[in-house]
């Protein structure tokens, strides 16, 4: 696990050494604000980590573990934007800092960066590279507009909320360990099974996310605590506690997220519909299920068996995770 801090070390040093003292300022501040504000940064680590696994030296995919950084940051920007988000890792959102033309145009010029850092291949590995990035860059859109329909939809299901979440979310940790792997030049076994490790993976640190949204602490985990219930964000909490809850639960429950109402009232009351359907002990079984689903993947695997303990061990942390 020693390893992944210095992975993260690396990508920060790599993005700290980025010119972003350009012209003009306006477009350039705000990618270089948010590129440098840190958090988990647990995509790009990815990419390198299983560059070393299949055996390349981790800064061959250095290029690209920043390529995906770089683009989960302007998904980030944009959907701080249609959020409405005040704070991302405990800082001003752009749109906050800067306005909102500000945020939209930064953001399509940061994704048009991270393709940039593809360049750095030769051609095979880099056509391998950018399609992969574009079929995934879609999904994560996909992902977005169907997070966005759900705000205004009654009868969102549990397994359409899990579709969401692996477009928006989950196709990209996926994708992060694939480009790895494709740098490092592996079997299609390998990258299939990598891929799907990540995949699995990233629903787990997905719902894990929504958890931590409702019933994580501020100073820790970098966002307002309770927005999703504020947007009445229509998560796996919210849908359980309708599918587990009473009559009389289940009417205020909806009541709640019919209002427009930004209280901490309202974030206590529905948090406490939360935990009294068990729609909080639920969740946590769906975590353990989608990582133990990522844990079956390691068997396939061709890789030392010391590098299956470590991806083990990462997939068990993201479980118990409070960041």
């Amino acid at each position: 696990m020693n390893n992944f801090i210095d992975y993260k070390n690396a990508v920060a040093d790599y993005i700290d050494q980025i010119n972003f003292n350009k012209n003009p300022k306006e477009l350039y501040e705000p990618i270089g604000y948010i590129a440098t504000l840190g958090g988990k940064r647990l995509r790009p680590l990815l990419t390198l980590f299983a560059a070393e696994v299949f055996g390349a030296a981790p800064n061959e995919a250095i290029h690209a573990a920043v390529a995906i950084e770089l683009f989960h940051n302007f998904s980030l920007i944009h959907d701080d934007i249609m959020d409405d988000a005040p704070l991302r890792r405990g800082k001003k959102t752009v749109h906050e800092k800067w306005n909102l033309n500000t945020g939209i145009l930064s953001g399509d010029a940061m994704l048009i960066l991270a393709y940039q850092y593809f360049e750095n291949y030769e051609p095979a590995v880099f056509k391998d590279l950018a399609k992969l990035f574009s079929k995934t860059a879609l999904e994560v859109c996909e992902g977005q507009q169907l997070d966005i329909n759900f705000e205004t939809r009654n009868n969102v299901s549990i397994p359409e909320y899990i579709q969401m979440i692996d477009y928006k979310t989950a196709v990209l940790v996926g994708a992060a360990l694939e480009m790895g792997a494709i740098v490092a030049k592996t079997t299609p076994l390998n990258k299939e099974a990598i891929y799907n490790f990540g995949r699995h993976l990233g629903v787990a640190f997905q719902l894990q996310d929504d958890y931590l949204d409702a019933f994580g602490e501020t100073a820790t985990f970098g966002k307002q605590i309770g927005g999703d219930i504020l947007e009445n964000k229509k998560t796996y909490l919210y849908l359980k506690a309708l599918e587990n809850a009473s009559e009389v639960d289940r009417e205020e429950l909806v009541k709640w997220y019919a209002t427009k109402e930004d209280s901490q009232e309202k974030i206590d009351s529905v948090k406490q519909l939360f935990i009294k359907t068990n729609a909080t002990g639920n969740m946590q079984l769906l975590i353990e299920e989608y990582t133990q689903k990522a844990l079956q993947q390691l068997e396939t695997l061709e890789i030392p068996y010391h590098f299956k303990e470590d991806l083990k061990e990462f997939a068990l942390s993201l479980m118990n995770r409070t960041v």
